[in-house]
């Protein structure tokens, strides 16, 4: 226990799912956290969105670890309000050590089937979104004068993925952001790093969608069936890995055993990009 104590972690996403997972695991270490999450619908996304309760229930399960939370609204597209949340949170807890780079969305399409909007919404959240927050903590690092970022990719960010043209363009970007901070940011002793999940077990991919794409010899696939069909993306045999798989990868990063580990690519992918 302790790995990151006395430290404070932004998490973006930190309404459910990884960002959640995140958000508890660097608390039980230790950390005190600045949550942010959308906590609504965005357009072309079909999957159920975050709600106000999911927050809550974030900041209860935090609160439970002995940890100060602050919790805020944020869409991660709007800077302005991402950075004025942010210099809160900062203010209130008293400086910034970890970020969190997570929200995200997906969305399927054929690469010459997606909408400019399917297409502008992703690259907008998924990858201009981890701009921002990066661009909204950077000064406090600084000031810090030292830091650790966890920017969320995927295995998409790392190969070529079918039907997500979109998502896969945004989550290498995510690469090539994290590649040149990590030279931007070093002299400050501010280590930038990008964690690459295989399919997690939350709702982005435990819907109707998802399933059906997976299981296209199916009308409405079921968990199981979807789970056949999934466990042959990876190299181990399992369909998912769960969120706190990706939170104990997260921690890693922050702590200071990682503390000589900066500009690389980490699969948390159960051996799906060497497969």
């Amino acid at each position: 226990m302790g790995r990151v104590s006395g430290k404070v972690a932004l998490i973006t996403g930190a309404a459910r799912g990884i960002g959640r997972a995140q958000a508890i695991r660097l608390a039980q270490e230790g950390a005190d956290i600045i949550a942010v999450d959308l906590c609504g619908p965005v357009d072309t996304v079909v999957t159920p969105p975050a709600s106000r309760e999911d927050l809550d229930e974030t900041v209860r399960a935090v609160e439970a670890t002995g940890a100060r939370i602050v919790a805020d609204i944020v869409d991660v597209r709007d800077g302005t309000v991402l950075r004025a949340a942010v210099d809160a949170g900062v203010k209130e807890l008293g400086g910034l050590d970890i970020v969190c780079a997570t929200a995200g969305i997906t969305s399927s399409a054929g690469a010459l089937d997606l909408t400019e909007q399917q297409w502008q919404t992703m690259i907008d959240i998924n990858l201009t979104g981890v701009w921002q927050t990066c661009k909204a903590a950077t000064p406090h690092l600084i000031e810090r004068g030292s830091g650790s970022m966890i920017l969320t990719s995927s295995i998409a960010g790392l190969r070529g993925l079918v039907g997500v043209a979109h998502y896969t363009a945004a989550k290498h970007g995510v690469v090539g952001l994290m590649r040149s901070l990590a030279q931007e940011l070093a002299p400050h002793h501010i280590r930038v790093n990008s964690v690459h999940p295989t399919n997690v077990d939350t709702l982005m991919i435990q819907n109707d969608m998802v399933r059906q794409k997976f299981r296209p010899d199916l009308e409405k696939p079921t968990r199981a069936e979807f789970a056949e069909a999934a466990v042959t993306m990876n190299m181990l045999p399992i369909p998912w890995v769960e969120p706190v798989d990706i939170a104990n990868a997260a921690l890693f990063l922050a702590s200071d055993e990682a503390r000589y580990i900066t500009a690389v690519t980490l699969p948390v992918d159960a051996g799906s990009t060497q497969r």
